[in-house]
């Protein structure tokens, strides 16, 4: 299989990467701190990116991340580094033979610094490039729901290896979606799911684990004959996308079941599973410019499942040219089948406000 080793490393670095992110979920201090863009971030979040990064630095030790976070906090606040270092060493794979593949423990509190600056890429179209969030969805994460740890491999600028970790989604890849999935989460029995795709190999999940991995099976979007009954998810903060215009793209596809709202690239892996059927994120304002980390391992995970990703004026999403889709507004994810007619709607209601 083309990425074989890409994808393994990719599935074992994200999956240990979960097992400090659930640690952190479920104690009490969930510590904050405040990023220059005002979005919450977490000692999950630094401990998340220096786990993945030293992984992939392991294995690939040549390739370029374009990562979330740097180590710039933790230098000004030693209270924090040692919280942070106490996470990272208690994040082992409970087999041996997996952790070694990822190169085991990080060695030092300096080459915990040392990986999180790592991620420092500027992205382009050429060579080998991860984009890493290690934890997509940060106010979800806060507030009990959906987050993800996301991570894909860009080869000249298009994503050809996507990994999604999402410890609070159900396992069972038919469980319905509902309300109910965007708040209140947990990573109990029956929970956890990692998702993963290559170009051209499909797309497959399988149940998160503590050690090695587990069987995985193929996933695939659920073949929508009628796009009334379709269900679309969006995200739950308006500030990420237009829950106005979504509702009158979903009046006017006669979709009259209520959109489902959660956090992180955990919607992109639930319509991929056929769980959802659409994902609409259409732009609230013309300046601001989506990451590649927050769409990268999602839009290779539902095109290998058999769907259709563009802007909400139908261009291809082009991740080649820095750390932003500055030319692309908005994302439009639905089955081949009935791509044509979402993308209609969208640029009729789109077009209308112009």
């Amino acid at each position: 299989m083309a990425y074989e080793k890409e994808l393994e490393t990719a599935l074992l670095a994200v999956q240990r990467a979960t097992l400090l992110t659930k640690s952190v979920f479920t104690s009490h201090s969930k510590g904050t701190l405040t990023k220059s863009d005002a979005s919450p971030v977490t000692i999950g979040d630094f401990g998340a990116q220096a786990l993945i990064i030293a992984s992939i630095k392991h294995v690939f030790p040549e390739d370029e991340v374009v990562g979330e976070e740097d180590a710039d906090d933790l230098r000004a606040d030693e209270t924090l580094r040692d919280l942070v270092w106490d996470l990272v060493t208690a994040a082992k794979l409970e087999d041996s033979v997996a952790e070694d593949k990822i190169g085991g423990p990080i060695k030092s509190k300096d080459a915990l610094l040392e990986a999180l600056d790592s991620g420092k890429s500027a992205g382009g179209r050429k060579g080998r490039i991860w984009a890493l969030d290690p934890i997509d969805g940060t106010k979800g994460f806060l507030r009990g729901g959906q987050y993800a740890v996301c991570l894909a491999l860009m080869v000249d600028g298009v994503p050809t290896v996507g990994v999604l970790g999402c410890p609070n989604l159900p396992v069972d890849d038919k469980a319905p979606l509902d309300s109910s999935i965007g708040a209140d989460a947990d990573s109990g029995e029956g929970k956890g799911v990692l998702f993963s795709a290559v170009k051209g190999e499909g797309a497959s999940s399988r149940p998160l684990s503590k050690a090695g991995l587990q069987e995985a099976q193929k996933i695939s979007m659920k073949d929508v004959t009628d796009i009334s009954e379709a269900t679309f998810c969006e995200s739950v903060e308006a500030g990420h996308s237009s829950h106005g215009d979504q509702a009158s793209i979903a009046s006017k596809l006669g979709i009259t079941k209520a959109s489902v709202r959660m956090d992180s690239q955990a919607k992109y892996a639930s319509i991929a599973r056929g769980a959802g059927d659409l994902y609409l994120r259409l732009p609230v304002s013309k300046s601001y410019e989506e990451k590649i980390w927050d769409h990268a391992a999602g839009v290779v995970i539902v095109q290998e499942a058999g769907g259709e990703v563009t802007d909400a004026h139908g261009k291809p999403l082009d991740f080649g040219i820095g750390r932003t889709l500055k030319e692309n507004k908005g994302v439009v994810a639905a089955p081949k089948s009935v791509f044509p007619k979402v993308i209609e709607v969208v640029k009729e209601v789109l077009g209308a406000k112009q």
